[in-house]
């Protein structure tokens, strides 16, 4: 059964909401029938990012926020994150339109490590304070998780992928998706928002039963005769 999720990987609850998932599909029975993928959202994409602006900077200035309201609102979201085992260093994160960032888990999905990706993008902004804008740092964060590092500079470099990128952004329009993360099962139901894992256990066991009953496990028809069995017993 699929699972997508669409995420931004400067959305603080989007890692929140994905180790909460991950801590729900840990629990669940038959997570080896889970597959799970990543699509791409922007809260800010006409963003251009100035050197030296910091993430509150960014606030007060497109959302009109004031500075408290910045500063508090970053602070909350710190230690939720950190409640989950989470470091955010929000104070040093560096502002970076997403759009190229979306693009290299797309490349990461080509090489089914999509979800690698998405972790290595959310730790180097929240934790590390890393440009994720820059593509020297997805290069780098690629040969971290194990990609093909020059075919990955040579897709940066020629606009690979910016196509997905916008396809699943006009998806989540056509599905009415207008904040992340956004969770949908098997194209029947969808959460919205970093839910607690029993959320995202409940949703799993019942979308999956459904899921089971319309995707009935191939049973074989066996004729028996003599064999050997792996316990060393020939019968």
């Amino acid at each position: 059964m699929k699972i997508e999720i669409w995420s931004d990987v400067i959305c603080p609850f989007c890692y929140i909401g994905k180790r909460k998932f991950e801590t729900a599909l840990a629990q669940f029975a038959d997570k080896e029938h889970i597959e799970v993928e990543w699509k791409s959202f922007q809260l800010m994409p006409d963003l251009n990012p100035i050197p030296g602006k910091s993430l509150d900077d960014i606030l007060v200035e497109t959302k009109g926020m004031s500075r408290g309201q910045a500063e508090a609102m970053n602070a909350r979201v710190t230690q939720i994150a950190k409640k989950i085992g989470l470091v955010y260093n929000l104070e040093k994160s560096i502002p970076a339109n997403t759009f190229n960032a979306h693009r290299f888990t797309h490349f990461a999905k080509t090489q089914g490590k999509q979800g690698e990706a998405e972790e290595a993008l959310f730790k180097a902004y929240f934790t590390d304070s890393r440009d994720i804008g820059d593509y020297a740092v997805l290069i780098e964060l690629g040969k971290e998780i194990g990609l093909d590092t020059e075919a990955l500079k040579t897709a940066l470099e020629n606009g690979s992928y910016a196509d997905a990128v916008r396809k699943d952004i006009d998806e989540a329009q056509q599905l009415g998706v207008n904040g992340v993360p956004f969770f949908v099962f098997d194209r029947k139901q969808a959460v919205s928002g970093a839910q607690e894992p029993a959320t995202f256990l409940q949703v799993l066991e019942g979308s999956f039963a459904e899921w089971r009953k319309n995707n009935p496990e191939t049973k074989l028809n066996v004729i028996d005769g003599q064999a050997c069995s792996t316990d060393g017993q020939c019968n």
